[in-house]
């Protein structure tokens, strides 16, 4: 008879890591002198017991040390006269294969399958009669063992709580030996006894729950660790949410109304991001700085208020939403070059240059004169320059253009550069007087723009010329309207003459293959 029980179904979780099991078992034999397996009549039912620990690995994983300790009698029905009596004990160390692992069954299921497997000692006490090797009849024997054994099991548990169980379990062990039943085939033992044990029995699981967050709810079934300290929770650990809108009740300001969690739980009808209860427009999506209500234009006044609607994107506007006009003649700021200053439309909104000032501009150019030849300003040019600065202030919204001009003596590139220098003196002495240097810009057209004819002496006067021209700051250069780009210095660097001396202006050459005349140093304003 063999007496030892199997690792028995524990009932451990990842809460409650040990179990303590104890049960109430049978033996069945099989070998030489015949075999019970599996029969229920006509055999000596024989009752033990054992108990065991076991401890908790994984979901799908137990270890468990087991004991277990039975009498068992045997008469052979095949052999007549022998029979044994052994009173017999296991120690097992076995390892469990839970099914109710999450992946095949849920961990609390009701019914739990497993199986289990490992090695153990079997000790066993066993005497009787039996005909062993070499004998012609049986004869009584005497058997002390201790061998190492195997086992496999499988049983179910039956979830009684969250910390009892009840189990069956049936499980074939094979001891290393062939003495139980007192009959051996041969000098090196055959072990050919085998054992079943069926059991049935009670399961105990021990150990503190773990709660981290102290919301009574287990860590292993908690699906909302870490809930703040008081607040209320569900089974499942997560806290309570009453309008079911995804947002706890305890960080819901609206805990009985369904709303959006952008908002703290509170409904957004409009969906523009604000609450109905503080919505001026609530049927209407708008914007938040807007309480709730629609600026088409984004001008920051609602659209229910704006008299100008589609007003330009930055605009300033007032409080009708109109385009702001701070000096009121009727040009909006965002269009008006002159926004602190009346003007028409037809300027920009900017003040318009009267006639007595484009008359003193168009006649400043008579008044100014240089030494003969040179860049220099006569002191007879000073007071025209002097006007000329003082009517810049009067028109602060304006630019000035200086634009030189020579006649057709001398060669082109040398009056080309001579009329961007008398333009750059001019300019530089009204830098003196104050004239801001972004507010005047000088350039030279040489011989190129004549306004008379250079053939005669009376023409080649008005020729030599620097024009002064207003325009508003950030409209096309007046002088460039009128005569088109200037030559650039660059340009005048590439000349092979290069800059000439003052007071001596270079000759034109003659036609091919004639011999080059020198002219005579002409005279120029």
């Amino acid at each position: 008879m063999l007496g030892m029980a199997a690792p028995h179904a524990q009932a451990q979780t990842a809460d409650k890591k040990t179990a303590i099991s104890g049960w109430v078992s049978s033996l069945q034999y099989t070998g030489n002198l015949g075999t019970d397996f599996w029969k229920l009549s006509g055999v000596d039912i024989e009752v033990g017991g054992g108990g065991g620990i076991t401890r908790y690995l994984s979901p799908s994983f137990d270890l468990g040390v087991f004991g277990n300790y039975e009498t068992y009698k045997f008469s052979s029905m095949i052999k007549p006269g022998e029979n044994f009596e052994a009173r017999v004990g296991m120690i097992d160390l076995g390892l469990k294969l839970k099914l109710n692992n999450g992946k095949i069954l849920k961990e609390n299921s009701f019914i739990q399958p497993y199986l289990m497997a490992g090695p153990g000692l079997f000790i066993a006490n066993s005497t009787g009669r039996s005909t062993t090797l070499g004998q012609a009849a049986p004869s009584t024997f005497f058997r002390q063992i201790r061998r190492g054994e195997v086992f496999g099991a499988a049983g179910l548990r039956f979830r009684l709580s969250e910390s009892v169980f009840a189990d069956v379990q049936t499980g074939y062990y094979y001891p290393f030996t062939d003495e139980v039943d007192g009959v051996v085939q041969n000098e090196v033992d055959s072990r050919n006894d085998r054992f079943l044990r069926h059991q049935a029995g009670i399961t105990v699981a021990f150990g503190q729950m773990k709660d981290e967050d102290k919301d009574g709810v287990s860590d292993k079934k908690d699906k909302c660790p870490g809930t703040p300290a008081g607040v209320a929770v569900d089974p499942n650990g997560c806290p309570l949410d009453k309008d079911g809108d995804g947002v706890p009740d305890y960080q819901d300001k609206c805990p009985d109304v369904k709303g959006v969690a952008a908002l703290q739980g509170c409904p957004d009808r409009d969906g523009d991001g604000v609450t109905d209860a503080e919505d001026a427009c609530p049927d209407t999506p708008g914007k938040a700085e807007l309480k709730g209500c629609p600026d088409a234009d984004n001008d920051g006044v609602i659209d229910q208020n704006d008299k100008c609607p589609g007003t330009p994107a930055g605009v300033r506007v007032d409080a009708n939403g109109c385009p702001l006009d701070r000096d009121g003649d009727g040009v909006p700021d965002y269009q008006d070059r002159c926004p602190d200053r009346a003007g028409p439309a037809s300027n920009r909104g900017c003040p318009e240059i009267k006639a007595e000032a484009k008359k003193r501009l168009q006649e400043a150019t008579k008044f100014i004169n240089f030494e003969f030849n040179k860049a220099v300003l006569l002191p007879s040019s000073y007071p025209t320059l002097k006007d000329l600065a003082a009517l810049m202030s009067e028109y602060p919204d304006y630019t000035m253009s200086i634009a030189g001009h020579t006649d057709s003596k001398g060669a082109d590139d040398y009056n080309l550069r001579l009329s961007y220098d008398r333009a750059a003196s001019a300019r530089t002495y009204m830098l003196s007087q104050g004239v801001p240097a972004d507010r005047i810009e000088s350039r030279g057209y040489g011989e190129t723009k004549p306004i008379a004819d250079n053939a005669k002496a009376a023409g080649q006067a008005l020729n030599r010329r620097v024009e002064f021209d207003l325009y508003l700051t950030g409209e096309p250069n007046s002088a460039e309207v009128k005569y088109g780009p200037a030559p650039t210095i660059s340009e005048l660097e590439k000349t092979p003459e290069g800059r000439p001396t003052a007071g001596k202006a270079p000759v034109k050459k003659a036609p091919a293959k004639k011999a080059p005349v020198k002219k005579a140093p002409v005279k120029r304003k």
